[in-house]
């Protein structure tokens, strides 16, 4: 562990939305977590006494997080917060931010609270009418909802103040000190992640969007890679003097008219992106755990070493583990899972 990165504050924002989807059990209540334990910084880190959200936004030593949190997706967000808590080296420095879109605010700030008595955070409002209108059928549903299109406004929603996020989905967990993450040189570039040129881009667009010029001709001057948008490092002020948020939703109402995409969030990413990313060691996205968004079949990991994992695709960890067919990866986030049924942190 690098010395210089254990003096980090994390700073997590989550993006809160829970209208129109049932909890993880399907009886509409949700889940029930075991209390976290009490994380400690060590020596390096600094002592923090702020006094409010604007002082954080401009503290230099903050790292800020945003996640996705809804009712179907809960466990795995309470998850991935607990695999940060665990592996950062100054826990006690980690902040969240809830950006919430309904009235079920107060029962979630409630489940955080009793189930991370030590956190600090904050609760805001997303409102899902931005991309409502917006937002054409993909090849599963879960794709469709408005929180997964959160993440383009995340320079809309963070105060001004915030320079850089890393955006992570909720269905990951974290087995090294984010820090490291955030500690990466964007350069010039407005959005860093872990690439796969190997991936063949014209899989993700229909055949309207290669037969049309004009809009085959956008990635020219460019050698563009896939990249999964579940894992991104953003410099938000970039962004916003970019007006990247405008881009991603011209390529959404295109979508609407003339369906040039099958999945979601992710093509507008590709298309306004692609050859412009600042790599990320694949380290930090163990992607595809999921299997593919149709089947969500077992897969193995990638080659080389792991900070993260990321379930993206169908299946879920947490469902697989309640079916009582899990694939082997499953086991790896089982540990960090605080639903009530769980094992005992004496496990650990």
């Amino acid at each position: 562990m690098l010395p210089t990165l254990r003096c980090h504050t994390v700073f997590v924002v989550f993006l809160v939305a829970v209208a129109g989807f049932p909890a993880s059990d399907g009886t509409g209540v949700l889940p029930v977590f075991s209390e976290a334990p009490a994380f400690r910084n060590g020596r390096e880190c600094p002592k923090t006494a702020w006094s409010d959200l604007d002082e954080r936004a401009h503290n230099p030593s903050v790292i800020h997080i945003a996640m996705t949190l809804d009712a179907t997706y809960l466990r795995g967000s309470v998850a991935g917060v607990f695999s940060v808590l665990q592996h950062s080296s100054c826990p006690e420095n980690v902040v969240f931010h809830f950006i919430a879109t309904t009235h079920r605010r107060s029962e979630l700030r409630r489940i955080i609270t009793s189930t991370f008595p030590y956190l600090n955070f904050h609760l805001y409002h997303f409102d899902s009418n931005l991309v409502k209108g917006k937002i054409s059928y993909s090849i599963r549903r879960a794709l469709d909802q408005p929180l997964n299109y959160a993440r383009m406004y995340l320079a809309n929603l963070l105060p001004a103040g915030v320079r850089r996020i890393i955006y992570f989905d909720s269905d990951l967990i974290v087995v090294d000190d984010v820090a490291k993450l955030w500690n990466i040189n964007l350069g010039a570039r407005v959005l860093g992640a872990p690439e796969y040129c190997h991936a063949n881009l014209t899989n993700y667009f229909t055949s309207k969007f290669w037969s049309n010029p004009t809009y085959a001709a956008s990635f020219g001057g460019r050698k563009p890679c896939y990249f999964n948008t579940g894992v991104m490092v953003i410099d938000l002020w970039k962004w916003r003097e970019g007006k990247y948020t405008e881009k991603l939703e011209n390529w959404m109402r295109i979508q609407k008219r003339y369906r040039i995409y099958e999945l979601g969030s992710l093509p507008p990413f590709l298309l306004v992106f692609a050859g412009e990313v600042e790599r990320v060691e694949h380290r930090w996205n163990q992607h595809g755990l999921g299997g593919d968004n149709l089947e969500g079949l077992c897969r193995d990991l990638h080659p080389g070493p792991v900070s993260l994992l990321h379930w993206s695709g169908k299946g879920k960890p947490w469902l697989r583990l309640d079916s009582k067919r899990p694939c082997p990866l499953d086991s790896l986030w089982a540990p960090y899972d605080l639903f009530r049924h769980s094992r005992l942190f004496s496990d650990f």
